[in-house]
């Protein structure tokens, strides 16, 4: 009997990590791996960083190099999208018109950049961020004399501005919230990022509605307001979030809840033939009792592992702490956790001195930390949130205390 066929659809950070996992995992099956993009599994968070400032590409954050995959026998495929899932009959079919079978699916189809549906939005020059491919046409069109518009004041959104200012750009974020961050950090480090990007030149628009996109002989040319302005621009990045790629699993019966709904071995609640990694997913929190979808290359390494050890029969991964970075400028942000539940804000350090933390608390408890350039601030914030250790709140504020003495 032939050894089982592992299908991975999706070549991102999730799905090329799965894969050389499996093989690292001693896995000696034949394994096919279906990718959208012509090259082979890269890094993504550099595209709003290294990349548009020159400093990376394709070569230089590849996941593996290009040979990696043969040498490991792995089929690559690239340039190819799954279009169908049959679960009865363990096949999936492909954009090219062929079809794959396999006898273990893993789905790291990711998410994809929500478009605004409005006037002018097919205008060229409208971008997103997303693939080497969005960053490659990004990093063309700014610099020096040109005017860069952001329709988003989330992070992508922010380290966009950082980068296009890096470049010699103008450029002016527009925010549809009364502060940047509004959906995903509080008020002081919503404060601290404007001042330090107006710092920097970046002008910000706050509480403004995007309406439409004004363009001059097929280009953008200007964002418009609902309160009548124009902001003229050479270029757009819209960042407002982004959807599960989850079509596929939902037109096969798989239960979805804004991503495929999946158990602590990232295995589908619906099919034990199918795992779904990384964006995709909508996964077990256990440390919050609840479940969530998360889009980080954390969560996507550590799907990865949860569903390459249930394959082979290793023991689950450890539970971890959920965290994600920003960089920004000469700011690292590094976040553990999220702030579900709190009832108290407690900030240690300075802002002013661009060096300090922000921990969320329920209780006396860690559910979440915001570290700038605050490394053990960081890493003792995702112990105390792992491990639900109590804190004592007058030590934790006092920086004078090391983090190792900060519990109760």
């Amino acid at each position: 009997m032939s050894a089982p066929h592992i299908v991975i659809v999706g070549a991102g950070h999730a799905g090329g990590t799965a894969a050389a996992l499996l093989r690292q995992y001693g896995y000696g099956g034949p394994i096919s791996l279906v990718g959208e993009e012509p090259i082979p599994p890269y890094q993504r968070p550099p595209l709003s960083k290294a990349w548009l400032k020159g400093e990376a590409d394709a070569d230089s954050l590849a996941l593996k190099p290009l040979a990696f995959y043969a040498e490991n026998g792995i089929d690559f495929r690239p340039s190819l999208r799954a279009t169908s899932l049959n679960r009865g009959e363990k096949t999936v079919a492909l954009s090219d018109g062929s079809a794959v079978s396999y006898d273990t699916l893993i789905l790291a189809t990711g998410a994809r950049a929500i478009a605004l549906p409005i006037e002018g939005k097919d205008l060229a020059g409208i971008l997103f961020l997303r693939t080497a491919a969005d960053a490659e046409a990004l990093k063309a069109t700014v610099g020096p004399g040109k005017t860069l518009a952001v329709v988003g004041g989330g992070y992508i959104g922010l380290e966009v501005a950082a980068s296009g200012r890096a470049l010699g750009a103008e450029v002016v974020v527009l925010e549809r919230e009364a502060r940047i961050l509004a959906r995903v950090a509080c008020k002081a480090l919503s404060d601290f990022f404007t001042g330090y990007h107006e710092k920097h030149g970046v002008t910000f628009e706050l509480g403004c509605s995007v309406v439409g996109f004004e363009g001059r002989d097929g280009h953008v040319s200007g964002v418009k307001l609902a309160d009548g302005r124009v902001i003229a621009c050479d270029a757009v990045v819209v960042g407002v979030g982004a959807h599960p790629n989850d079509e596929l699993a939902r037109d096969a019966g798989l239960e979805c809840a804004r991503g495929v709904v999946v158990d602590l071995d990232a295995r589908s609640v619906s099919d034990p033939n199918v795992f779904a990694i990384g964006d995709v997913a909508h996964r077990p929190m256990p440390i919050y009792d609840r479940m969530f979808r998360m889009e980080s290359v954390p969560n996507a390494l550590e799907q990865a592992k949860q569903a390459a050890s249930a394959v082979t029969g290793r023991p689950r991964p450890a539970g971890e702490c959920p965290w994600q970075w920003s960089d920004q400028y000469d700011l690292k942000l590094q976040i553990a956790g999220y702030a579900f539940d709190v009832d108290e804000i407690l900030i240690r350090g300075d802002p002013a001195t661009a060096r300090f933390a922000v921990f969320h608390l329920k209780g006396d408890q860690v559910r979440s930390v915001e570290a700038i350039n605050a490394p053990p601030e960081f890493m003792m914030g995702k112990m105390l949130i792992l491990n639900r250790k109590p804190v004592n709140k007058a030590k934790l504020a006092d920086t004078c205390v090391s983090m190792k003495e900060v519990t109760a």
